[in-house]
């Protein structure tokens, strides 16, 4: 069987993770407060090579971020990264 998504309307942003984040909605500075989203510096190909990273707390676990992915609030508040090549493909922008 096939299936296709709902039609649903998410929030999202694109994170840069770094001082040009010129976008931070209300519900991640929320969930940074709340301690469910935290930031680490993770290594990324070998010694001395690293980013910050942002850590969700999902329903299923940990996810981690990286710059460059989307970061979503999805329709019951639940928030979660997803990279921007699948975003790109699943998502398309409405007008306000």
């Amino acid at each position: 069987m096939k299936y296709r998504k709902k039609p649903i309307v998410i929030d999202a942003f694109l994170w840069t993770g770094g001082p040009d984040q010129t976008e931070d909605p209300e519900w991640i500075i929320d969930a940074i407060k709340a301690k469910a989203v935290t930031f680490e510096d993770a290594t990324i190909a070998g010694p001395g090579m690293w980013e910050t990273v942002m850590r969700i707390d999902t329903l299923e676990g940990r996810m981690t971020a990286r710059s460059g992915d989307y970061i979503i609030r999805g329709v019951k508040g639940e928030i979660y990264p997803c990279k921007p090549d699948i975003f790109d493909a699943t998502y398309e922008k409405v007008a306000p």
